[in-house]
């Protein structure tokens, strides 16, 4: 049996989510679907990081085992089957005992927002037309880092056996009209990106203290966070591994 890692990329906008879900049309559903018409057999494919609704991907990653020999050759077909809002970029086969999800030793994303109307970024960034602060933007990044328990900004029914994140970057990317946080970290809890964003607009916007910020994330309880950033900012740049699959 031989197993392999699909790189693929994808707007969100469309799909109920990564996972596959009941009488939904998600990211894996319609890779699996490709896979079938193509292979004539089942797959059932095993995903990296999954993505809520709506949210964007510029790369994640699938693993399948199957005793087919799968080339390279296949992704020009795959594609043709695919919708045009998902993209497989590359199939590699690994080793056996490597997984997607658990293997990963960090994931990326960033999410987009903008201060102006911009039609080219609809769908892509959230408009917030709002005077923040963008100093403090900048300082609750900071406290971002400092912390390990995002209790507080996951999202409730969260099946997880614990609410500790290893915060490999946090910072703002300040523009004149589009502002970007990024963040990097090496488990993310559900919600809790979006969480984090919204906070931390509603703390530049002036609507709590940078204080009251620091001090969620000591309560622990989501519901002093804000989880109204929508999806469509949202964008899974990138999952690392510590091997190369060249």
């Amino acid at each position: 049996m031989n197993r392999y890692f699909i790189e693929l990329s994808y707007m969100g906008t469309n799909y109920s989510g990564f996972q596959v879900q009941e009488n939904a049309k998600t990211i894996q559903s319609e890779v699996e679907k490709a896979l079938s018409v193509y292979f004539k057999e089942k797959f059932a494919l095993t995903g990296s990081s999954r993505t809520d609704a709506g949210v964007h991907a510029r790369q994640n990653f699938f693993h399948f085992d199957s005793s087919i020999e799968v080339s390279a050759k296949v992704i020009y077909n795959l594609n043709a089957l695919l919708p045009p809002d998902i993209a497989i970029r590359h199939i590699f086969k690994v080793p056996g005992n490597i997984h997607c999800r658990f293997d990963a030793v960090s994931r990326n994303y960033r999410y987009y927002v903008c201060s102006t109307k911009t039609p080219h970024l609809f769908g892509r960034a959230y408009h917030y037309p709002f005077k923040i602060d963008k100093d403090i933007l900048l300082r609750t990044a900071e406290i971002v880092r400092t912390n390990t328990n995002f209790k507080s900004f996951s999202k409730r029914n969260t099946q997880v056996h614990t609410f500790d994140c290893k915060i490999l970057e946090s910072e703002w990317d300040i523009g004149k009209d589009v502002v970007i946080y990024n963040i990097r970290a090496n488990r993310f809890l559900r919600g809790m990106v979006r969480g984090l964003v919204a906070t931390m607009l509603k703390t530049a916007r002036g609507s709590i203290s940078v204080e009251n910020f620091a001090d969620i994330f000591v309560k622990r309880n989501c519901a002093f966070a804000d989880f109204s950033a929508p999806p469509q900012g949202l964008f899974l740049e990138e999952v690392l591994y510590n091997f190369s699959f060249e």
